[in-house]
């Protein structure tokens, strides 16, 4: 048969896939690799560190949900007073990926700070396309300052996810009324992790672990506490624990390494004796030893769960 879409030009298909829905819009990029380039179609600029907060929020302004062939969904930024750059891309359901790619530039071990306070009015630019999962790679301290303006004016921001950042020594979020959900992964230097945020339900960290400064009282559903690298302080005491043991207790699912319960946890709720998780139904429990009896410990914790119903056994 003729193959009719094959003789319409790049803006008719484009208009055609504006009236799908988001999710089978994308899969249209499978059908060959001419529709894959009109989802790859990239924006490409270049300029200093001045001129970025403006290109991205220029860019998020003219992605229109509805039709999102009509304007490219990928950035290039590419710094011209740094080694470096910026690759941003708008995914469905209001994500956006903002990556910063350096390769095996020895400044990417350098260590950096970062904040974001998203309850300021720092908007500049309002962006029509409102933000809401952001996925944040590969910064350096280099561009920390940078991404911590850009961020911040995400206003809108329910989920966060921070991956790979290297240097990244400091984190403070501030984030009273949105933020819900955030995940740290492969950051080896994070030692402090303050949390402002009294809405969170869902907290992912692997990697050492950072002392962490829950300031607004929450109650976490889902937590990933995967510390099997151990404390990321040599001076880490148990009472350092304390704050995000509280945030704990009323979780629904749990992921927590052996050596935290023993560590950390049993020293501060054994002389009580009447700390109890009744809500945990779900449990990943990373166990570090073997030998015998070395199942004692996760013994010990599931006789503090009375609603369990699923346990997973991983060791590490």
């Amino acid at each position: 048969m003729e193959d009719l879409f094959s003789n319409l030009p790049d803006e008719v298909l484009s208009c055609i896939v504006s009236f799908l829905p988001n999710e089978s819009a994308l899969e249209t990029s499978l059908i060959s690799t001419r529709w894959r380039d009109l989802w790859n179609q990239v924006l490409v600029r270049h300029g200093t560190t001045q001129d970025i907060t403006g290109v991205v929020a220029g860019f998020l302004s003219r992605f229109e949900e509805l039709d999102p062939l009509k304007h490219p969904r990928k950035l290039q930024f590419h710094f011209a007073d740094q080694d470096t750059a910026l690759f941003a891309s708008i995914a469905t359901n209001s994500k956006l990926l903002l990556d910063f790619p350096g390769g095996g530039n020895k400044d990417l071990k350098k260590q950096y700070e970062l904040k974001f306070m998203f309850n300021k009015d720092l908007n500049t630019v309002p962006p029509t396309f409102l933000v809401k999962t952001l996925y944040l790679k590969s910064v350096s301290h280099l561009t920390s300052e940078l991404v911590s303006s850009i961020v911040s004016n995400l206003e809108h921001l329910e989920k966060l996810m921070i991956v790979e950042c290297t240097g990244l020594q400091s984190l403070f979020i501030e984030s009273e009324s949105k933020l819900h959900k955030l995940t740290i992964l492969d950051c080896p230097q994070l030692k402090s992790l303050h949390l402002r945020t009294s809405k969170l339900k869902r907290f992912r960290l692997h990697g050492p672990l950072p002392k962490i400064w829950p300031e607004s009282h929450f109650n976490l559903s889902h937590a990933m506490l995967d510390f099997r690298l151990g404390p990321s302080c040599a001076d880490f005491k148990a009472q350092d624990f304390n704050q995000t043991l509280l945030t704990i207790k009323n979780c629904e699912a749990l992921t927590l390494c052996e050596w935290t319960f023993q560590a950390l946890i049993w020293p501060s709720i054994s002389p009580s004796g009447n700390f109890i998780f009744y809500k945990i139904r779900e449990l990943w429990w990373i166990h570090n030893h073997r030998g015998e009896n070395s199942m004692e410990a996760l013994v010990s914790f599931l006789k503090l769960c009375p609603a369990l119903e699923q346990l997973f056994v991983t060791v590490g």
